[in-house]
């Protein structure tokens, strides 16, 4: 591949006037597009912004220290001074551990903040009995971060098969022009060649000069068409060019002397892997449409149960055990602080309402996946039915070219032994050019075609 690379950079002039032609092959170009591409690795960025996500998420369990102090003094005396710490810890159901120390002073302390001298510590939990327990917004935030992560993935796939699908048919496309284009020239040499002798034949008096005019005809309709072939191949090669970069987002140019695979309808189906694929009853379950709908709907569902979990009512339970710092091997729990927290709306209808919306999403979540999977299916199956049907095709055009090839070669036969005539070669090499254009089109929409079945599959590794 760094060979080719070379060819590839703004280097003409190294090669001199008369450049060596090389190939870039299909699977080459496909690894430069599927590791520098700006648009692939966009794709990959996403799994890394979930990611992201993710470690967010898992920050609301993060232990947590937290310190209060304040202190007043006026005129010399000292009000108060007030120390509140604490150590929170925040677990997976809700429940929620802490650790505190509290010290208080001073000659106007309120009542309530008054401690021991040495200070007073706690150790307890609340726990919340109704709504949180089993879900929570921490849990649900999560849940969704680790959904996503996966989702990403399969968006990421998604992403990249179409960046890889348009590549690879700008590259099909780069390819048909270059063979047009090489088959234009071929028979614009032979329609030189035809004049020059026709030309020499009617000075010795051979032929007539009408049929250097039919010549001259053939020659210029040659120039034509292989003038618009080749205004044809500089767009397909700009087209082509969008999709080769390098790193640095270093976009290259493609030269002159780089050349399509020759070999192309021999290596398609081991490069996009279809070879694998033109069997009946192929799996859709791990397809990455199919997965990101799947992770779309467990979004939602997780959603769901949180709205469900609303439906109960609010209540948080905590205990706590108090001591002096110098006390903590005298077990007393007499000394401890308890509270409940508890709330409950009468109707409910903004929660029955909420879970009623989310269900609905689900069901219509459902009914997507189960269309995307109808229609995959039926896609899949479409395509390999036109794969078969371009390889018949293929091989019928190809028996049409050998004919229309013998039945030029025949009447030029004629014609050298004065039985024929240069309207009746034309007419021959027409219809021959017309089937090798129709072969070089066909071919290109076998590629076509097993790019779309890859595409469809989605699968870009």
């Amino acid at each position: 591949m760094k060979q080719i690379l070379f060819f590839l950079i703004i280097t003409l002039n190294v090669f001199g006037q008369t450049p060596n032609l090389k190939e870039l092959t299909f699977d080459e170009y496909l690894g430069y597009v599927k590791k520098f591409h700006p648009m692939v690795k966009s794709a990959n960025l996403e799994i890394n912004k979930s990611q992201a996500n993710l470690m967010m998420a898992r920050g609301a369990f993060d232990p947590k220290i937290e310190v209060d102090y304040n202190q007043k003094q006026f005129g010399g005396k000292e009000y108060y001074s007030l120390l509140n710490s604490s150590f929170k810890i925040p677990t997976w159901y809700g429940i929620e551990v802490k650790a505190s120390f509290n010290n208080s002073e001073g000659i106007y302390l309120n009542p309530e903040n008054t401690l021991p001298n040495q200070g007073l510590t706690s150790l307890g939990l609340t726990v919340p009995l109704g709504q949180g327990l089993l879900i929570n917004q921490r849990m649900s935030d999560l849940k969704k971060a680790k959904i996503q992560v996966q989702l990403s993935q399969s968006e990421r796939k998604l992403q990249a098969i179409v960046v890889l699908y348009d590549a690879s048919v700008a590259y099909f496309n780069w390819k048909k022009n270059y063979s047009e284009v090489k088959l234009y020239e071929d028979y614009l040499k032979n329609a030189q060649t035809r004049y020059s002798g026709i030309a020499n034949l009617i000075e010795n008096g051979d032929k007539s000069a009408i049929d250097s005019v039919e010549a001259g005809i053939t020659v210029k309709n040659r120039l034509l068409n292989l003038e618009d072939a080749k205004l044809k191949l500089a767009k397909s090669k700009l087209e082509l060019a969008n999709y080769l970069w390098l790193e640095n987002n270093l976009p290259l140019e493609l030269q002159d002397n780089i050349t399509p695979e020759d070999s192309l309808d021999k290596t398609i189906l081991t490069t996009l892997k279809t070879n694998n694929l033109l069997i009946e009853n192929i799996s859709i379950e791990n397809h990455p449409k199919i997965n990101a709908l799947q992770n779309k709907i467990e979004l939602l569902e997780v959603d769901r149960k949180l709205k469900a979990n609303s439906l109960l009512p609010k209540m948080d339970v905590g205990y706590h055990y108090l001591s002096e710092p110098s006390s903590w091997d005298q077990t007393n729990f007499n000394n401890h602080k308890v509270g409940v927290n508890f709330s409950f709306p009468l109707f409910l209808r903004k929660e029955r309402g909420s879970l009623q919306l989310s269900k609905f999403k689900i069901q219509d979540g459902q009914y997507i996946l189960n269309i995307e999977k109808t229609q995959l299916s039926n896609k899949i199956k479409a395509q390999q039915t036109e794969i078969k049907s371009l390889e018949k095709q293929r091989q019928i055009i190809n028996h049409l070219v050998v004919n229309y090839s013998t039945m030029l070669q025949s009447e030029e036969r004629l014609f050298s032994f004065g039985e024929s005539s240069m309207f009746l070669i034309n007419s021959r090499e027409n219809n021959l050019v017309s089937a090798q254009l129709s072969k070089i089109a066909l071919d290109n929409r076998y590629l076509i075609s097993n790019a779309e079945l890859f595409k469809i599959m989605g699968n870009p590794e």
